[in-house]
């Protein structure tokens, strides 16, 4: 793989030091953000940030030499640290330490001593990993790459996959003896990190989670059905179900907090607070229910063969250009949890996912103070 070139990709850069949410990226895999340097030119294999996450998987920060040959990733498994390296005829995995996943910020540092690879969690060793190979040379030639939140190789080339979306926020970066800028996609639109966060999943406003029903927990009994439980504060559309030739939203109406059921024509309404709440949504054979109040009923349709095939659930709006999707109000507000048949649904699995959301946190101010200008109030200073 060749050199990161700025010129080329049309990128634009960003400070190294400064507050870097790694969340809301367009690709999975792919960096956020990356630098290269000549390896004559690194004194110190050292670097360390402060990190803050409510997120149990993902990756955090990569490194490499020799284009891709050797190359190392630290991530969050279960919210702790794992470290993987593949050099030469190595391929290892370790995994320790204590739990980051819990809102608060950590110093991390990493560094290379000899055949070491060391993690320290708040000045503290947490994660030692030794690796000797004699098919291994040193060359202190060629280039060094760093990025954050992805990798540069294949992801075949791990030797534990995991889910690589992030949502989490790092500052104060200082990485090895290098003084430059961060390089990414010129069309990267730069989030805030919130001041103070709590779990659950953001939605501002602007745009949706969508599903493939056919991926989800399917039904147990015909008895009970398949139920979704959503837990949390919000307004504007909660959910929509679609499929070939049909069509249900469960949204807000236009000046109040009621929702909005619908199949084509017909509608019903029940109340929706924007306060506290929790919403559940059943799929019986021929009927969805909302709050255990039958909202929709139709012999001509089987909701349970229709969810093991396959219909597209999303929520925080309607997907596509439809004049259903233009007037409706997408969902503003934290959603707590959202669990199907008892499972949480994590927004990172999702068929596709707006950058603008955030899966795993929420800003702990209340929802209706979260106004343009409040929501850029939260970016922290660097």
């Amino acid at each position: 793989m060749s050199s990161y070139n700025a010129k080329e990709n049309k990128l634009r850069q960003i400070s190294s030091k400064g507050v870097i949410n790694l969340a809301h990226r367009r690709s999975k895999w792919t960096p956020l953000m990356q630098m290269s340097a000549n390896l004559s030119d690194i004194t110190s294999i050292r670097s360390f940030f402060e990190f803050r996450t409510l997120d149990p998987e993902g990756a955090v920060f990569y490194g490499d030499t020799k284009e891709g040959r050797d190359w190392f990733v630290l991530s969050l498994r279960d919210g702790i640290p794992e470290m993987q390296i593949g050099k030469a005829d190595i391929l290892v995995s370790v995994k320790g330490g204590r739990k980051l996943n819990d809102g608060a910020w950590h110093l991390l540092e990493l560094r290379s001593e000899g055949k070491f690879v060391v993690l320290e969690v708040n000045n503290k060793v947490e994660l030692v990993v030794g690796l000797h190979s004699k098919l291994v040379e040193d060359d202190l030639t060629g280039k060094i790459r760093l990025a954050l939140a992805g990798m540069l190789v294949d992801k075949q080339k791990l030797f534990h996959p995991f889910e690589p979306e992030i949502d989490a926020c790092i500052r104060g970066g200082h990485w090895l003896n290098l003084s430059t800028t961060w390089d990414t996609d010129s069309t990267w639109e730069p989030q805030p990190c919130f001041s103070e966060i709590k779990k659950g999943s953001y939605f501002p406003g602007t745009g949706v989670a969508m599903f493939n029903t056919s991926d989800l927990p399917g039904l147990k009994t015909e008895e009970a059905g398949i139920t979704v439980e959503i837990f949390g504060s919000w307004t504007g559309t909660t959910l929509s179900l679609q499929s070939t030739g049909f069509e249900y939203v469960l949204g807000e109406l236009d000046g109040n907090k009621d929702v909005k059921l619908g199949l084509k024509e017909e509608s019903e309404s029940v109340a929706l607070p924007g306060e506290p709440a929790t919403l559940t949504f059943t799929v019986l054979k021929h009927s969805l229910v909302v709050n255990s109040v039958s909202e929709l009923e139709t012999e001509s349709l089987d909701f349970f063969s229709m969810w093991k095939k396959g219909m597209l659930l999303t929520f925080g709006g309607v997907p596509g250009d439809s004049e259903k999707a233009k007037s409706t109000h997408y969902l503003r507000g934290c959603l707590e949890k959202i669990l199907v048949q008892g499972q949480v649904i994590d927004l990172d699995r999702a068929l596709y996912k707006h950058t603008a959301l955030s899966s795993h946190s929420c800003p702990t101010e209340a929802m209706n103070e979260l106004t343009k200008s409040s929501y850029k109030a939260f970016i922290l200073a660097g």
